[in-house]
Formats: C-alpha cells, sequence, structure tokens
C-alpha cells in the first residue's frame, strides 16, 4: 500500500496536478486579500446628518469626514433656512466607503421664478389651473363688473397688473380679476336731486312766485 502511494505521488501527471491545486489557492487566496485591501471591505464611514446645516457648514464637515458632494438640485421652502441643505442621497446613517460623493439638494436663497402664462380672456378654472401648474402658490379671485361671468379680465399683483411672458417670483401674491357677469349699473354719475335747488332743475323758467302777497287776497 505505501509502494502504491509512492509511486502515485512521483508520478509526474499527479504531481502536475497537485502543484496546480496549490497555486490555484495562493492565487484566489491573494487576490481575496488584495479585493478586501483595495476596496476597504471592512472600512465604512457612517453619512452624517448635514440637513439644515448651511451649505458652507455642510462641506466643511463632510470633508473632514472623507466624504465628498455634488449640488444636484435647488428648491425653495419657506421653513427652511435659505442656502441650507434640505435632502441628501444617500440618507444620513447610510454606511458608505470613503471618499463616497453625496448628492444634495439645497434651499434656493430666494424664492424661484416663473413666467405669467396667458390667461387673459378664459376660464376662471383653466386660469387657475394654469397658475398652479407653475408653481404660484398664492392665487386669490376678486369679482368686477364684467358681460361674461368667470372669465378672467387681468391678473394683478400688489396693484399692477401683470404682462403674459413677465417672470414673478412663485410666492408672490395674485389676484385673478374675473368677469362677474353683471354690469355696474351705479357707476355712473347721477345728480343728487335732494341737493339740487329747484330753480336750477328747471331751466328756463322763472321760479313761481308766492300767492301769499296782499293783492291776491281781495276774495
Amino acid at each position: 500500500m505505501k509502494d502504491f502511494w509512492v509511486k502515485l505521488i512521483k508520478n509526474p501527471f499527479v504531481l502536475n496536478l497537485l502543484l496546480a491545486g496549490i497555486v490555484s489557492c495562493v492565487i484566489v487566496y491573494g487576490t481575496l486579500k488584495w479585493l478586501e485591501s483595495y476596496t476597504r471591505h471592512s472600512a465604512a464611514i457612517i453619512v452624517p446628518d448635514i440637513k439644515g446645516l448651511k451649505l458652507e457648514e455642510a462641506v466643511a464637515f463632510l470633508q473632514n469626514s472623507g466624504l465628498r458632494y455634488n449640488v444636484i438640485d435647488s428648491v425653495f421652502s419657506k421653513t427652511a433656512i435659505p442656502g441650507s441643505v434640505v435632502e441628501l442621497v444617500p440618507a444620513a446613517g447610510s454606511k458608505v466607503k470613503e471618499g463616497r460623493i453625496l448628492f444634495l439638494t439645497v434651499n434656493a436663497l430666494t424664492s424661484q421664478m416663473a413666467e405669467i402664462p396667458e390667461i387673459e380672456d378664459t376660464s376662471l378654472r383653466q386660469a387657475y389651473t394654469l397658475l398652479r401648474a407653475r408653481g404660484f402658490e398664492s392665487i386669490e379671485i376678486e369679482y368686477v363688473p364684467g358681460d361674461y361671468k368667470d372669465l378672467v379680465l387681468a391678473v394683478e399683483s400688489r396693484g399692477r397688473q401683470l404682462e403674459k411672458g413677465e417672470a414673478v417670483k412663485l410666492t408672490a401674491p395674485l389676484i385673478l380679476k374675473v368677469s362677474s357677469g353683471e354690469l355696474d349699473l351705479f357707476s355712473g354719475d347721477v345728480p343728487d336731486m335732494e341737493q339740487t335747488p329747484l330753480e336750477s332743475a328747471t331751466p328756463g323758467h322763472e321760479p313761481v312766485k308766492s300767492l301769499d302777497s296782499e293783492k291776491e287776497k281781495w276774495f
């Protein structure tokens, strides 16, 4: 039996096969160790919670943590500090590698702008929908005398009429001037008959004289 194993080991084919297996194991083990060191599989950084911080403060915090950043979008929120971080991906608390890029969304310093659409001579519902679709938040309706009910006549902001295509802040208060469908019959100047003297009310005629004179008491 012993001679069998000796002959087997001395067999060139078996010997080469054993050597190939040993070399393969060494290569696989070395590759795994290299990948672990290259990818730092065991090393992870917790994404810090930088929401609410000014962008300058957040950048300094990320650099000290070994992370990078990229601002991909800006929004406008009344509840957030202007210029602060409102969203980040990956989210705070996630485990990432050193040098990972975080994608940030920042609150704009001023309100975003949008153009006034063509809403004159359109229905109230259509005009309101168009303005809301553009992002306008504060829209009020004021009815004025007009021929056709619920027909938009104009749009104003802070007492000034806005024109089509004019850029306006999305937070600006808008007032839709809408036709009530009723004409204002009392808008003209009507003389006050109670305060108009009788003499001036009948031009070209002499005032009526009183009949209480002595000459008229002959009867």
